[in-house]
């Protein structure tokens, strides 16, 4: 009995330790990057239809989420750097896959982590993905969901010690295709939203589809988007390229010469655009590295994070400490 009231002691104080651990590490900081995932629409989502044999498909392996389709219910991911580091800039993360899936891992939280060593509190979209079965109009659901996630997080600025003048946006690939539809799209009233402005303060653009032109598009993308048969009309109006006025944010762009998949001459064109403007950009393009190469390729895009890093620290988005 004596030694059974021993073990319930030591167990006792082991937990109590652990709790003052926790609290200290809590306290100081050391605890971040915890994500937590919220909807974005807590209420109605807009543009919704609801249909009861739609759902989700998630394609986890080791535990991890590496991508999803079929999303109807948009979400934000939240990654907090080390309160120590935190500089007040925040980043939307919009990952690729064509608007038929999602690259959630390589392209969103892997880029978050990334984001929070730069002290820049990173949010994960999963935006809805076009589909005429969950959407009164599908061409403008992924915008409803990039434009809501910006006033989001401006609107709780606050709450996570951010700059309301320093959110941005990240896309890759479709992602990337958001990203700049956002940067050029941002004053569109796709749904009925508050007097929060829903313009991102800069754009980092990575192996971006921008145009929806047939000579340059990535056919899949477009065709999700826009449907088979879109008219010239829309065709050019989410040509993103062919909507960059004064007013688009600065943007930062990677993409590879020898991408099969979206080509390069989607960023060139972009970046033309932006330069005839007077927007500020850089333009980073690479011999090798294909599409999708994420945080990059050993010997082909590896340093692309180091040249967005300076990038950002040039346009005083991240300390020069962080």
């Amino acid at each position: 009995m004596k030694l059974l009231t021993n073990y319930k002691m030591i167990i006792t104080l082991k937990l109590k330790n652990l709790l003052i651990l926790c609290v200290y590490l809590f306290a100081s900081g050391v605890i971040y990057s915890q994500d937590s995932t919220f909807s974005l629409w807590p209420d109605e989502i807009p543009n919704a239809l609801t249909i009861n044999d739609y759902s989700e498909i998630e394609i986890i392996h080791d535990g991890q989420l590496k991508s999803t389709s079929k999303v109807s219910i948009p979400t934000l991911t939240l990654f907090l750097p080390h309160k120590n580091k935190s500089n007040g800039t925040a980043i939307v993360i919009c990952p690729g896959g064509g608007y038929h899936h999602l690259a959630i891992d390589k392209e969103g939280y892997k880029i978050a982590k990334w984001l929070n060593t730069l002290g820049i509190t990173a949010f994960v979209l999963k935006y809805r993905l076009p589909n005429d079965s969950i959407m009164t109009d599908k061409i403008i659901g992924p915008l409803q969901d990039a434009q809501e996630a910006i006033r989001f997080v401006r609107r709780n600025a606050d709450n996570y010690h951010l700059d309301r003048e320093k959110i941005g946006v990240l896309g890759f690939s479709a992602g990337g295709h958001l990203a700049a539809t956002l940067s050029t799209h941002y004053e569109d009233q796709v749904y009925e939203a508050d007097s929060i402005s829903a313009k991102p303060d800069f754009s980092i653009l990575i192996y971006p589809v921008i145009s929806m032109k047939n000579s340059i598009t990535h056919q899949g993308s477009r065709e999700n988007l826009l449907g088979i048969s879109p008219s010239q009309e829309i065709i050019d109006k989410y040509s993103n390229e062919e909507q960059v006025s004064a007013s688009t944010p600065p943007t930062f762009i990677v993409h590879a010469t020898d991408d099969k998949s979206v080509p390069v001459e989607n960023s060139i064109y972009y970046y033309l655009k932006l330069k005839e403007n007077n927007v500020p950009a850089e333009l980073h393009l690479y011999e090798k590295g294909g599409h999708g190469f994420g945080l990059g390729k050993v010997d082909t895009s590896q340093f692309w994070t180091e040249d967005c890093a300076y990038w950002l620290k040039s346009r005083d988005f991240v300390t020069n400490s962080n």
